[in-house]
Formats: structure tokens, C-alpha cells, sequence
């Protein structure tokens, strides 16, 4: 047998030129050791590997300054960094607000809310009479009190970006949405804003299958509750669907005045349409892209922070023919929901239990809350081997509080099920490096828990904290909770460089083949790059790995 025929009988040239086939269609960003791992992975898979995507596609960034960007225009960073000035130390520029927000722009305002018959118009007088001698920067966009009472971020929260019947969105008139209209200064931008909240009326997707809606967008501003918020004075809370019109009105008009200030030429709006062109009215095509890209090959997806019209529409139009998209039964009412995507020639779509319910039922009354939509369970019998599997999917709280109690929630179902039901737990755990005690889940502490349980995962145990990071990211200036805000000096040490994201597996069920991050697009992670970026539209990597079940094939 010659070189030829010997390569031949072995498939290794079949093998090879598929490697490279796919390497030229996703060019990765080490050719090489990306042909490597590809032959690995395909060995794997032929032995009944299981490969296994995690990401949290961040679903409610719509604020496209929220984030300090890896952008290539040095004018991007330049804007950013005038306006941490402008806030840091405004000197002079710290004006009254009424020369911002002007009283011929209040009465209006009033007006309009007298119309809808909201209660508090005197008191709302009153706070206006004291909020317009403020200053912009120190009075107001520093005022800690304002903050902590939500009249701002309450109010963005619900008209920022606006689902429509249909598919489509609406955008409140401000620099941090994407809105692209004419913000050039405040006299222009000012019409519009009112427009926007008074007079166009919106049709609104009907709430679990019900009736479409009409609603002005000022209808969707509610009553701030003080028993959550009890800075708020019981006037206020009586008031506080004007008084929180009136506070973001008076942020979104100093927010126009600060950037065309800061950029009288209107480049920072060529850049708004950059960043949006990029991350928001393109950032699922891109994501699809990726998923269809680099890891097309994947067998299972575990996605947290997916839009309700994402998981419905987008994902089963674009990978539903290859793949089950199984959705939470009941969908997050913060538009940000875990959903698992199983490949269909691998996994029975007809053998799909959702087993959520039963998790949370097991899920202590008295821990931090998991709303809806925050966790998918799942079984799924595997065709080839006869296996039934678990796959969760779980996007933590913000300080992570909650990780912990719902790994035991979803451990106890899988020691319900037996080891002949391996689970495999996709998770955006919101776990710190350097958690505030009490206040923050600590990583070290979830890595004792699931190896405790008997749980691997996708970082080798020895893996320093630098190669488990999969945040990366700092706020700016340019959104309504400074308390956040981050220097740009500061961004290594002040921002969020965490590590968050897992694959969790249990040791007698799988050996881990091979595993990586990705904030790039190319299966490579730059630790020291801050995202999003032009090409990563998320605020975290994404995790793969792939799992090789342990011989015997009856797992218990």
C-alpha cells in the first residue's frame, strides 16, 4: 500500500480538505490550531460527542453609548472621554437647567400631561420651581437622590425602545436609543419628543396571545411604588408619572445640549448611526451570523438575554429548519429570556419535556427571586444512543445571587432523574472576581458549589482567573445610572472583567474535549479588549466546549 492509498483508507485526506474548507469559509484567527481542533472536535462527535454552545446575547442593551466600544474611529473615543469631562468637571458649563429645559418647553409639558388627567399637577409645579434652578451636571445629573428614586431609568426603561404589532420597534427621541432623527440642538430635537410621547399613537403586541393594544407612549409611564423605592416621598409617589415625565424630559434635553456642545459639527450623530448600523439595527443578523458561522456545527445552544420577538421570530426562521428552539413557557417581562436551541438530526423534537416548573417549585421561598423567563429545563432523548439528556439554561440576577439556589433547584431534578439523565447547564451565573461580601456571588464560591455537587465545567480546574473571564466592559457617561459610569482610565480596574459565563456537566458523565471563549467572532478572546465592539454585539464572550460521554454508554 502506497502514501496515497494508506491516507485514503484512513480518510485523511477527506479529513483535511474538510478542515480546510471550513477554515477558509470561517477564518479563524490561528488557522492552524483551529484545523487542529476542528479534526478533534470531528473525532469526537463521531464517538458521540456532544458540542455545546453558551452566550448571553445581551437582548436590552438599546442605549448604543451605554458601553465603552472597541470602535476604530479615534473621534469615538474622543467624544467619549469630552463628555466623561463635561460630567467630571463641567466648570462654567454647568448651567441652570432652565436655560436647557426652558419654562416655555415646561408648560407645554404640562399641557400635555393635564390632557392625559394625570393626578399632581401643583406639586409637579412645585418640583418644577425647584428642579429648574438646579445646575445640569451637579444638580442633576449627579443628584444621587433622583437616581435612587428612579425618575429617570424607571421612565427610559419603558419608552427607550418600543415593540410594535408586526415586528417592528419605535424609539423614544433621545441620544441614548436609537433614535436617528434630527437631535442637531435642543430647539429641534424638542417638537419631536413631545410628538413621540403625546400624539403617536402605538398598536402593542397583545400579552400571551391576547388582543393587539393602542397606547400613546406616555400611557406606558406607571406609578413608581414607594414600598420599592422608598426614597420617594409619598408626594412624590402620588405624582410620579409627571414627575418622572418632567426628570427625563430634563435628562434627554441635557443629554442633546452636552453632545452638541461637545460636537457642534455632528459627528457624534455619524457615529451614533455607526454604533447602531453595527449592534443594534444589525445585531442579530450578526449574531445569527456567528452561530451560523463558527459554530455551525453545534449540537446543543444555550442563549440567555434573547428578545421575546427574537425567540418567536428570528431564531426559528433563521435556524429552525436545523434546529428545536424550545422557549420559556412563560416569557420574560423584561424582554430578556434563556432558550435552548437542539439540534434536530441529533435530538427527537417530539421527546422535548419542559421541566422549568419542576425546578422551580424546588426553588427556596426565601432566596433572591427568579422571574420568568430567567431559566429553561429541559429533556430531550438523544436518537443515536437512546440517552435522554437535561439541558438548562439560566441568565443569574445581577449580582448573582440567585446562581446558586437555582443550581440546587436544577441539581435536585437531575439526582430525581438518575445518572442515566446527564445534565448539561448552560449559565450566565453573574458570578465576581472580587464580589462585595453579601451583595455579590462570589466565583470561587460556585465553582466549590458545582464541583461539590459533582458538576465540571468548561474551564480546566487549574485554569487561572484570566482565562475564565468572559466580561469585559464598562459604562460610560452617556446613560442614566452614573453611579455606573467608568472612567476611561479606569475601565480595566472599575469595569465589569468577570468571570460569568459557564458550561456545567458532570464528571462521571463527560470528559471535556475541548473548550474555549470567543469576543471576537473567530473562536479567539482578546481579555483585553472591551465589548461590544463593531463585529461582537454583546457585552459578554461566548463559551463552547465540547463533552465526550464516558464509556460505558449506560451512564449509571
Amino acid at each position: 500500500m502506497d502514501q496515497k492509498q494508506y491516507l485514503d483508507a484512513h480518510g485523511v485526506q477527506q479529513k483535511l480538505q474538510e478542515a480546510i474548507q471550513w477554515v477558509l469559509r470561517t477564518r479563524p484567527a490561528d488557522p492552524r490550531s483551529a484545523i487542529g481542533n476542528y479534526l478533534l472536535e470531528q473525532r469526537s462527535t463521531e464517538q458521540g460527542a456532544v458540542r455545546v454552545v453558551s452566550w448571553n446575547m445581551a437582548a436590552i442593551n438599546n442605549n448604543p453609548f451605554e458601553y465603552w466600544l472597541t470602535h476604530p474611529d479615534k473621534d469615538y473615543a474622543v467624544l467619549m472621554e469630552s463628555i466623561e469631562s463635561f460630567v467630571s468637571d463641567p466648570g462654567e458649563r454647568d448651567v441652570s437647567v432652565k436655560t436647557v429645559f426652558t419654562p416655555a418647553m415646561y408648560a407645554q409639558l404640562e399641557e400635555h400631561m393635564t390632557a392625559q388627567g394625570w393626578d399632581g399637577a401643583e406639586a409637579c409645579a412645585a418640583a418644577w420651581e425647584e428642579l429648574r434652578e438646579r445646575p445640569i451636571v451637579s444638580g442633576f445629573l449627579k443628584d444621587k437622590g433622583l437616581g435612587d428614586k428612579r425618575l429617570m431609568s424607571m421612565p427610559d426603561r419603558v419608552t427607550n425602545t418600543i415593540d410594535v404589532e408586526g415586528g417592528g420597534r419605535v424609539c423614544r427621541p433621545t441620544v441614548i436609543s436609537s433614535f436617528s432623527g434630527d437631535m442637531a440642538t435642543v430647539d429641534a430635537w424638542w417638537p419631536l419628543w413631545l410628538s413621540f410621547h403625546f400624539s403617536e399613537r402605538l398598536t402593542l403586541p397583545g400579552k400571551k396571545g391576547g388582543a393587539s393594544s393602542s397606547k400613546l407612549p406616555c400611557e406606558l409611564i406607571t406609578k413608581i411604588p414607594r414600598a420599592k423605592y422608598p426614597a420617594l416621598t409619598e408626594e412624590e409617589e402620588a405624582m410620579s408619572m409627571r414627575l418622572q415625565t418632567l426628570c427625563i424630559g430634563i435628562f434627554d434635553a441635557i443629554l442633546v445640549h452636552m453632545v452638541a456642545t461637545l460636537s457642534p459639527d455632528g459627528k457624534w450623530l455619524v457615529l451614533k448611526k455607526q454604533i447602531l448600523e453595527a449592534l443594534t439595527w444589525a445585531k442579530e443578523p450578526k449574531q445569527i451570523a456567528i452561530l451560523q458561522g463558527m459554530y455551525a456545527d453545534a449540537d446543543v445552544f444555550c442563549l440567555q438575554e434573547v428578545r421575546t420577538a427574537s425567540m418567536r421570530e428570528v431564531l426559528p426562521t433563521s435556524l429552525g429548519n436545523k434546529y428545536t428552539v424550545v422557549c420559556p413557557a412563560k416569557p420574560s417581562k423584561a424582554d430578556q429570556n434563556s432558550v435552548v436551541l437542539l439540534s434536530k438530526s441529533r435530538f427527537d423534537p417530539a421527546s422535548v419535556v419542559d421541566l422549568t416548573s419542576e425546578a422551580l417549585e424546588l426553588y427556596p421561598e426565601d432566596a433572591t427571586k427568579v422571574t420568568d423567563g430567567d431559566l429553561l429545563l429541559i429533556s430531550a432523548l438523544e436518537v443515536a444512543s437512546g440517552t435522554t439528556m437535561l439541558f438548562a439554561s439560566f441568565h443569574g440576577d445581577t449580582d448573582g445571587l440567585a446562581t446558586a439556589p437555582v443550581l440546587t433547584a436544577v441539581h435536585a431534578v437531575a439526582q430525581r432523574l438518575g445518572p442515566s439523565v446527564p445534565l448539561v447547564f448552560g449559565l450566565d451565573a453573574n458570578t465576581y472576581a472580587k464580589a462585595k461580601p453579601g451583595k455579590q456571588a462570589p466565583y470561587l464560591d460556585f465553582v466549590a458549589d458545582f464541583t461539590a455537587k459533582g458538576y465540571a465545567c468548561n474551564f480546566p480546574a487549574d485554569a487561572p482567573l484570566d482565562a475564565r473571564l468572559t466580561t469585559s466592559n464598562a459604562r460610560t457617561f452617556l446613560q442614566p445610572q452614573l453611579q455606573k459610569a467608568c472612567k476611561a482610565s479606569a475601565k480595566a480596574v472599575l469595569g465589569d472583567f468577570n468571570p460569568k459565563d459557564y458550561i456545567l456537566f458532570p464528571k462521571a458523565a463527560f470528559t471535556l474535549v475541548n473548550a474555549g471563549r470567543d469576543n471576537s467572532g473567530k473562536r479567539t478572546y482578546d481579555a483585553d479588549m472591551v465589548v461590544p465592539t463593531l463585529d461582537w454585539p454583546s457585552d459578554h464572550g461566548l463559551v463552547y466546549a465540547t463533552l465526550q460521554p464516558q464509556a460505558p454508554v449506560d451512564l449509571s
